[in-house]
């Protein structure tokens, strides 16, 4: 007969397995001997070596018992099925493990691989990190929502980054990310702004947007604008009085009437 603790050690367990097996109620609990200790024979061996290997392979406790007392067929079922869900956990814990290792590619684990292109783009031209940072969250906040749109979104940034004129304005604006609202160099650089949007607005004319952006997300982007840069709502604010309103879909002003 043998101790817990003999009991445990043939069937490559601990002591406190053993008793967790008891209070689950799959291995019987023999009754103590005179001296009070609780002793166990082979077949406790054998049934706790069965519950061992059963829990091993990754069998919840709550079904050790069931399948234990089935029968060859429905024991083989059950097994089939334990199998399909462990196959199944599986492929999810690949698909984490795929996540996962984007993280070291920084900027693709949210993001698609145009948009990506398009920020290591701006990083070569040497715009400020934190100018990439905020453009790098709008566009996970655009994909998020029209995740379908963003290699046509993409195709139109990587024309407009290799654009000398645009690129040295957007590396202008770059520059003010830390400047305060009275920076003397923002109504400069409104003037600018407003003369391109000018421009383009008018080589755009009677072109139809395909890939409109909805009102609320155009809200969203434009406050993380103004979050974003100290001197962003002086900005808007001169954009104005140039007859010009928003951000990130900058339009004309309706004429005061």
């Amino acid at each position: 007969m043998l101790t817990i603790s003999q009991l445990a050690a043939y069937a490559g367990v601990t002591v406190r397995t053993v008793r967790h097996y008891h209070a689950k109620g799959l291995l019987p609990e023999p009754e103590r001997d005179h001296s009070g200790y609780r002793r166990y024979d082979a077949a406790a061996v054998v049934e706790l070596v069965r519950i061992r290997t059963l829990a091993d392979a990754g069998v919840p406790l709550s079904r050790v018992h069931e399948l234990m007392e089935a029968g060859d067929e429905e024991f083989a079922a059950a097994v089939e099925e334990i199998d399909r869900r462990l196959r199944a956990e599986i492929r999810e814990l690949q698909r984490h493990r795929e996540r996962i290792a984007k993280l070291a590619a920084g900027d693709s684990l949210a993001l698609p691989p145009e948009a990506v292109a398009y920020l290591d783009r701006m990083r070569e031209f040497g715009f400020p990190e934190r100018l990439i940072e905020v453009e790098r969250d709008s566009w996970i906040l655009i994909a998020a929502q029209m995740p379908d749109e963003v290699a046509a979104f993409m195709v139109i940034k990587q024309t407009q980054i290799e654009h000398e004129v645009l690129r040295r304005l957007y590396l202008d604006v770059g520059d003010l990310v830390d400047c305060t609202p009275d920076d003397p160099r923002l109504p400069a650089l409104a003037d600018r702004v407003a003369a391109f949007i000018e421009a383009a607005s008018a080589e755009a004319e009677g072109i139809e947007d395909v890939h409109p952006v909805s009102d609320d997300l155009v809200a969203l982007l434009d406050a993380a604008f103004l979050e974003s840069f100290a001197c962003a709502g002086r900005l808007l604010e001169l954009l104005e009085e140039r007859g010009w309103t928003g951000w990130t879909d900058i339009r004309r002003m309706e004429p005061a009437r």
